[in-house]
């Protein structure tokens, strides 16, 4: 256990389980379990963990990925749902704050969704990705502005991206004026090569220099096996290696501790949050260091939705003289004047 002005955190880099959500989830349990004794108080997951990242859409003509497609949908996670009791049941029992990536299920949709959950379990933010990048359009819809929120939990004031949304410098700024203390990127890893994490890096980096924060990043894994099965083609499987970089990083943009760049494990650090002040003293981006009198954002955070209605039973009121169309007379009560009519359901 870290000590009282630090917060030990963990950032897992393993693989999944391409055949079952179930198998995955269960190393995701395993791995909670493994940070817990490590006396982690906040474990971070790689991008869509669970059941696994789709990376067969990036290897794979459109045409020919609807089977795969329709696979993931039958693996994806529901929000609420055994998935996320399975998770809440062990972050309550470690006493420590989980974020993880899924695959979420809403009806006919796919989403990239992070979930955060506090030390006691409670689910304490969903959100989705707002805009999925180049071949994940295929495979998610968008997210709202919702979920640009940053949330208190056992560890601190906790906020979440995912991969290139950390090119979206608004997206960045929201959860920066809401003064995040521990920023999650999560990233899928195994992808595009070994550029991508020299690209991780200076993002998640730029982000803790520029917010003042720590950054937690996770980034997923895939064996040589999972690789071949993925693609036939040994140019194609190339695309499918590299772009790995778990690592913690402080206010300074520093390396906490040495990062994760192949292979499986999990990166252990105590993070001293005095250090946010201090980096915050000399730049604040929200702060003293801020010109909202020239430059501020506008932030739509409502929920999005497809239908806006009226409820079912809402009341609607007449006027004085006002007829019911079904007798013809005045809605009225002698005692109390106009009746409230309910509006019917159907």
């Amino acid at each position: 256990m870290a000590g009282p002005h630090a917060v030990r955190v963990a950032a897992v880099q393993i693989a999944p389980d391409l055949d079952s959500g179930h198998a995955t989830l269960e190393r995701v349990l395993a791995a909670i379990t493994d940070a817990a004794t490590q006396g982690a108080q906040l474990v971070a997951f790689p991008e869509t963990f669970v059941p696994w990242y789709p990376y067969f859409s990036f290897v794979m003509p459109p045409v020919l990925s609807g089977a795969e497609h329709l696979r993931l949908y039958e693996h994806a996670v529901t929000v609420p749902g055994p998935v996320t009791e399975a998770v809440a049941a062990a972050a309550r029992r470690h006493r420590i704050v989980v974020v993880l990536g899924v695959n979420e299920r809403d009806h006919g949709t796919l989403y990239n969704t992070q979930l955060v959950f506090d030390a006691d379990g409670t689910l304490v933010l969903g959100r989705r990705k707002i805009t999925p990048t180049f071949h994940e359009r295929m495979i998610w819809g968008q997210g709202d502005g919702s979920g640009l929120r940053v949330v208190e939990t056992a560890a601190g004031r906790v906020g979440a991206l995912a991969c290139w949304e950390h090119y979206n410098p608004l997206a960045r700024y929201a959860l920066m004026a809401r003064h995040e203390e521990i920023h999650v990127a999560q990233f899928p890893g195994a992808l595009v090569g070994p550029i991508f994490a020299d690209q991780i890096e200076v993002t998640i980096r730029h982000h803790a220099l520029e917010s003042g924060c720590f950054v937690v990043n996770a980034t997923g894994w895939l064996t040589e096996e999972q690789v071949a099965r993925l693609s036939p083609d040994p140019r194609l499987r190339k695309a499918l290696t590299g772009g790995c970089l778990t690592a913690i990083i402080a206010p300074d943009g520093s390396h906490v501790v040495p990062p994760l760049r192949e292979g499986e494990g999990i990166v252990v650090a105590d993070l001293d949050l005095t250090l946010i002040t201090k980096r915050k003293r000399m730049m604040d981006s929200v702060g003293h260091y801020a010109r909202p009198e020239l430059l501020s954002l506008h932030l739509d955070d409502r929920p999005a939705t497809p239908l806006r209605g009226i409820a079912p039973n809402h009341p609607i009121r007449r006027s004085d003289n006002e007829s019911d169309p079904a007798t013809g007379h005045a809605d009225t009560d002698p005692d109390h004047g106009p009746s409230v009519l309910r509006r019917a359901t159907g």
